[in-house]
């Protein structure tokens, strides 16, 4: 990557002073726009990735932001991914074909296209398809690259894990969510007095713009020193327990168009709008109570002869000779449940090998199955009961750590960035 486009500014360079030296009138082909470390970001990027978020704003019919704001602010995103990039290719991390060829086709899937649509789509838009594969090759660098290094600066206790539990159980289903609006004013761990002065005065101005009516996202766009200023600010719909611990503090009683702040953290000034709020859709899942009978194909016992097995214990159950509870504790080899009888117990079907996922979902109550094959060997099934349940109130110590460590995870990387923009030597060009 850095290699190329230096390569590029070289060839700029040779000829627009070759075109000098011919006595032509010069034309310059690009130029650089900043430095980061030992990469080169040229003006014609800014200039793609502009007109890209200019059509991003267009097709959700949204007012074009100030063109010099807007190219701040992509200079920023092109300089900090430049650093993350920087920092994978150190570590010698790279994206291999098969996984950048899946990302690809999940992002036209999730367009509802094939391939070749989705090329066609892109040179609408005048993207060549290997610009398009460095970009997406690039963004899988820049999350991998950001996953370890922030995984490392995060530590969870138990005693956490407990008290959000804790938490959550008490709110039951009570809560609620929230479309959080971020405005955030960086200020460096050695900022002196008058320069954290001069950001809360800044801040307070700001908050009231806002109060006065000035439009949230053009403000976040223009001001906005935080991960989501090219969006204006805006994070989407959370609850209280996907948040960064930041919000979850701030929103506590706030209602829709409240506005919060300024407030400070390790990260700089922080004003937060409830651009909206809305009662929590409660989350159901399927359980399912069934019990199976195992047999396992062995040296001595071929897959046809567990199979024979399987449908002559099927043909005693169903005349009413033998109980499935009594053939399960007598014959089955999963020692786990032939002492019940069989029994699995309530549990989401997700958690079985697919063949016996699959088989499960598809049974009637009190249905008994035809012998089928999985991972572990032949079985017999029957489902006991279906029952619809609020995910919701399942709150585990793992459910828990993963809110806690998403919450960390948006927190550490704020500063994890900050930190690398700090340590880098980085020289914007200034426009002539």
């Amino acid at each position: 990557m850095m290699i190329n486009k230096l390569l590029s500014y070289t060839l700029s360079t040779s000829l627009l002073i070759s075109s000098l030296t011919l006595n032509a009138a010069p034309i310059e082909i690009d130029k650089v726009a900043a430095i980061a470390n030992q990469d080169v970001i040229m003006q014609s990027e800014v200039d793609t990735l502009t007109k890209q978020v200019k059509r991003q704003y267009q097709s959700n019919q949204q007012p074009l932001p100030n063109e010099g704001i807007l190219r701040k602010q992509i200079l920023e995103k092109l300089i900090q991914d430049s650093l993350q990039v920087q920092m994978a290719e150190r570590l010698g991390m790279k994206i291999s074909e098969a996984q950048l060829e899946q990302t690809i086709l999940g992002i036209a899937k999730d367009k509802n296209q094939t391939l070749p649509e989705l090329q066609a789509s892109l040179a609408e838009q005048g993207i060549s398809y290997a610009e398009f594969r460095h970009s997406v090759r690039e963004e899988l660098l820049i999350s991998e690259v950001s996953r370890i290094q922030v995984r490392r600066r995060i530590n969870i206790s138990d005693q956490e894990v407990d008290n959000l539990i804790k938490m959550m159980n008490n709110q039951g289903g009570k809560q609620r969510e929230y479309r959080i609006g971020h405005i955030m004013l960086k200020l460096s761990d050695d900022a002196s007095a008058d320069d954290i002065e001069t950001g809360n005065n800044k801040a307070e101005a700001i908050v009231s713009q806002l109060r006065s009516g000035a439009d949230f996202k053009e403000t976040a766009l223009a001001e906005s020193q935080g991960p989501k200023a090219l969006e204006g600010g805006d994070w989407g719909w959370m609850g209280v327990n996907d948040m960064p611990t930041l919000f979850a503090k701030a929103v506590e009683g706030a209602n829709a168009n409240d506005i919060i702040g300024p407030f400070k953290s390790a990260n700089g000034l922080h004003i937060i709008k409830i651009l909206d709020d809305r009662g929590q859709t409660k989350v159901t899942s399927t359980e399912i109570n069934a019990r199976h009978i195992l047999i396992k194909p062995s040296i001595i016992l071929s897959d046809a002869k567990a199979k024979q097995l399987l449908d002559r214990y099927r043909a005693d159950i169903v005349a009413g000779r033998q109980s499935f509870s009594e053939l399960a504790k007598a014959h089955s080899e999963d020692p786990g449940s032939a002492v019940k009888g069989g029994e699995l117990g309530w549990a989401d079907p997700e958690l079985y090998v697919p063949a016996f996922r699959d088989e499960i979902l598809r049974l009637d109550m009190r249905e008994i199955s035809q012998p089928f094959r999985s991972t572990h060997g032949w079985h017999l099934v029957q489902v006991m009961g279906k029952r619809t349940t609020d995910v919701t109130e399942q709150a585990n110590k793992q459910k828990a750590y993963q809110i806690l460590y998403g919450r960390r995870f948006n927190e550490e990387t704020q500063s994890w960035l900050n930190e690398l923009r700090e340590e880098a030597y980085v020289k914007i060009m200034e426009e002539k």
